[in-house]
């Protein structure tokens, strides 16, 4: 019997959602990780320590913990969730929408230290240097900084995409377990490891977060690399 067959439509659907998830995270969230990644590499300021602990404060708290404080925050009677609701009509607490905000916020940390690192790599000079010709910093930033870091971008990008995929204690506490609605796949396998005989199932799902997680991986390096050797026949 093959894996396709072998698992439910609701459990298929728990995958297209984890994926929609992932997607949507990592894409809202790299414009984000670009810009406080670049202000962490190339600025000194006043609370760049405190930015550089609240960007990092995901990887040390509980999952679960981040997941109430974005229940405080943006849920519908949070500080910023009320005002959503209220003047936009915008609901994040147990919606898919909420699954991407807290798998965005669990994976920014992976970005935007893969970010900063291929930063960090770019020769300060070469940027000064197209400063001194007169280049504007964000023509500079465009034509120079940019395209050197691109594979720390994808790097970062693709690292993102794939601990979204993985996402499981913010989510559950934040947008709950909802089959259909907010129940991704880490959530499913969860759920049928709950229920009597449905360990086979699980062990499915399972290999389908373990075949993703595996491709992210090797996708980052092959892109990374071949961006790496176009840069350097440039």
């Amino acid at each position: 019997m093959s894996i396709v067959s072998w698992l439910s439509p609701a459990e298929w659907q728990a995958v297209g959602l984890s994926l929609r998830v992932s997607f949507w995270a990592t894409v809202v969230s790299l414009p984000f990780g670009i810009a406080v990644a670049y202000a962490l590499a190339r600025f000194s300021f006043p609370g760049k320590q405190i930015l550089n602990g609240l960007v990092h404060l995901p990887l040390i708290l509980p999952p679960v913990v981040t997941g109430y404080l974005l229940l405080l925050t943006f849920g519908k009677r949070g500080l910023i969730g009320g005002v959503l609701e209220q003047t936009f009509g915008i609901v994040l607490a147990f919606r898919w929408t909420g699954a991407a905000l807290a798998a965005g916020l669990m994976a920014f940390p992976l970005m935007v230290r893969a970010i900063r690192l291929a930063i960090e790599a770019v020769d300060p000079r070469l940027e000064q240097a197209a400063g001194t010709l007169g280049a504007p910093r964000w023509s500079v930033f465009a034509t120079i900084t940019l395209p050197l870091m691109l594979p720390g971008v994808v790097t970062g990008a693709i690292m993102a995409f794939a601990r979204a995929m993985g996402e499981f204690g913010a989510t559950i506490t934040f947008a709950s377990n909802i089959p259909g609605q907010t129940q991704t796949l880490p959530l499913a396998i969860y759920a049928l490891l709950q229920v009597p005989g449905g360990e086979g199932r699980a062990l499915g799902l399972v290999a389908i977060s373990v075949a993703i997680a595996l491709g992210a991986l090797f996708l980052s390096e092959a892109v990374s690399r071949a961006i790496a050797r176009r840069i350097s026949g440039a």
